[in-house]
């Protein structure tokens, strides 16, 4: 799309210099036409011309977009393997204060 927006503007560009210096080679069909039929008409084909490489250019930035989300490592949410859980099992045992339990069963000892 971004080549037909291109085109598209490279033949407004024509149209328009064309147009002012001979209207009736653009508008053959017109007995008398005007310039302001011509200038009307290249601006349209401006504004299409426009709205087509902006498009393109969007569409363009969400595909480039998405391939490097693809290529990208992902942080998936897996389940934790048994190895890890331990671990942190020990680390939460070192770190728990003794309760009142664990004291009165120490000095029972």
């Amino acid at each position: 799309m971004m080549v037909w927006s291109i085109n598209l503007l490279v033949l407004a560009i024509g149209f328009l210099i064309v147009g002012m210096i001979k209207p009736h080679w653009i508008l053959f069909w017109m007995d008398k036409p005007k310039r302001i039929a011509i200038i009307m008409l290249s601006s349209v084909l401006f504004m299409a011309a426009a709205v087509m490489f902006g498009e393109a250019t969007k569409e363009k930035q969400q595909k480039s977009a998405t391939q490097t989300e693809e290529l990208s490592p992902k942080k998936a949410d897996t389940v934790p393997t048994v190895e890890v859980v331990k671990k942190e099992q020990e680390q939460n045992k070192a770190d728990m204060t003794p309760t009142v339990e664990a004291v009165k069963k120490e000095e029972a000892n």
